[in-house]
């Protein structure tokens, strides 16, 4: 399957679509007392199966190098979420997603220092524009900010996310999207599932398996299997900072799905920074001309 970088670009705003709207799924999920590293455990388990369930054929044919570009960019995003969720105990919500989007920052850096490709005088415009939203969305300006443990915490994440991205954009275009999707899953079922073992298996009693299993499914289903794979799939046709940008749209639309879903009220910095974030992505998305070349 071969992608126009347009059609990669939806793609990956599928993806955000569909990580915006796993917030709420989520917060299901904890508001019935289910601990981070089980939740990972099965998304996991669900992502690794379906994606065996429905590419085996090529999952089968897995060789060395496509094992260790799976593990990797597996033990990269488990990292990254569980540290997120880590910080989250030390830190206000907004503060833990505002750091979190940062990594659209530090990602041109990254392929500057790994990959040596020059960031385009663009993209600093885009990353400013975009953070400038994010701090809207969450409202920074209103509230403030103060620097916390959890802070260091989500920073540090959001530099496992940034990797992720990039080592996709670099690496992991190297092989099937559809045997990095069942790694992925695996590797965030295993280890989530000692993490969980080694850390939570107190609070298993707490669960409200009720209550939790159908948002934990359909985040298995969805934000995992579906927006992983689509991840994938589209980053190996574009390149990783407009992916980021792309991507970093998840925290908009989870915005919007709260205000659907009446976990918050619509407000004038929603809006603001929605439009804002956009405006970002648009900038990264059109073709400048130098100032020479015009008229000619």
């Amino acid at each position: 399957m071969k992608l126009s970088k347009v059609q990669a670009n939806i793609v990956l705003f599928v993806t955000a679509i569909i990580w915006g709207a796993g917030y709420l799924f989520v917060k299901q999920a904890t508001d019935v007392q289910m601990p981070a590293g089980m939740i990972n455990f099965f998304r996991g388990a669900i992502c690794a199966g379906l994606a065996y369930l429905f590419f085996h054929k090529t999952i089968n044919k897995m060789n060395r190098q496509d094992f260790r570009i799976g593990l990797v960019a597996g033990i990269i995003n488990f990292l990254g979420y569980q540290i997120q969720t880590l910080g989250l105990k030390y830190t206000t919500p907004s503060n833990n997603a505002f750091l979190t989007a940062i990594y659209v920052v530090i990602i041109p850096f990254i392929s500057w220092i790994f990959f040596h490709e020059r960031p385009e005088t663009k993209s600093y415009f885009s990353v400013a524009i975009c953070m400038i939203g994010v701090m809207f969305l969450q409202n920074i300006f209103s509230v403030g900010f103060t620097f916390r443990l959890g802070d260091v915490l989500t920073i540090i994440s959001a530099v496992f996310y940034a990797l992720q991205i990039v080592y996709f954009g670099y690496t992991a275009t190297d092989s099937s999207p559809w045997i990095v999707a069942f790694m992925l899953g695996a590797t965030q079922c295993v280890f989530g599932g000692v993490w969980s073992l080694l850390f939570e298996h107190a609070s298993y009693g707490s669960i409200d398996w009720n209550a939790a299993i159908v948002p934990v499914v359909i985040l298995g289903i969805f934000s995992s299997f579906i927006a992983q794979t689509l991840q994938v799939l589209g980053q190996k046709f574009t390149n990783p900072t407009p992916a980021g940008l792309i991507l970093m749209t998840e925290a908009m639309f989870g915005s919007i799905f709260s205000v659907i879903f009446g976990f918050e009220a619509f407000t004038t910095h929603l809006l603001y920074g929605g439009l804002l974030i956009v405006a970002g992505i648009v900038i990264m998305q059109i073709r400048f001309k130098p100032l020479n070349k015009l008229g000619k």
